[in-house]
């Protein structure tokens, strides 16, 4: 009867321990691949390329609407250069690139618990919205960005203007 009572405390306890060290295990591939899988990560990648690529279009076509002499059907070329790249993009390669980050910051606890939220509800919504949260973000954010960029260039430009000491001319300091 001792035996077994002693038994028992010590299975009570140790998969206690076990229970802990799980939880502060390094997470595992499979364990972040699950997450991923939660995620819909490679569904939210090619959404947010998306974003990404009318964000892209729209800050170039801002910059270079300035430049003269562009073809006539630029526009069109340019959509086209950014669906091009957008199609090709190696989301499964960077899915796997990702992996060892995910399996450094966080523990096998902390996939799981990442995962036990994602696959809520609540979770779920965040996982639908977050696409159009970021395009309808980055739109509102767009004009504060180029008032922001354009001020910096105007900085840089100035600096430049106002630096008193004239560049080298290229090679100027391999013959000194």
């Amino acid at each position: 009867m001792k035996a077994f009572l002693v038994a028992t405390v010590w299975l009570a306890v140790s998969s206690a321990c076990f229970a802990q060290t799980a939880d502060s295990d390094p997470a595992t591939k499979d364990d972040v691949i699950l997450y991923f899988q939660t995620m819909h990560t490679n569904d939210m990648m090619h959404k947010m390329m998306e974003v990404m690529s009318a964000s892209m279009q729209q800050s170039i076509q801002d910059e270079l609407s300035k430049q003269k002499g562009l073809p006539a059907n630029f526009d069109a070329r340019l959509r086209k250069w950014i669906a091009d790249g957008m199609k090709n993009m190696p989301v499964n390669e960077m899915e796997q690139a990702m992996i060892p980050s995910y399996q450094k910051h966080f523990t096998h606890g902390d996939i799981e618990a990442m995962n036990a939220f994602y696959s809520s509800p609540v979770g779920q919504k965040v996982l639908r919205e977050l696409p159009d949260v970021t395009q309808e973000s980055m739109q509102a954010m767009r004009p504060a960005l180029n008032k922001y960029v354009e001020d910096w260039k105007q900085r840089m430009m100035e600096d430049l203007k106002n630096s008193t000491t004239p560049a080298k001319p290229s090679g100027a300091a391999a013959q000194n």
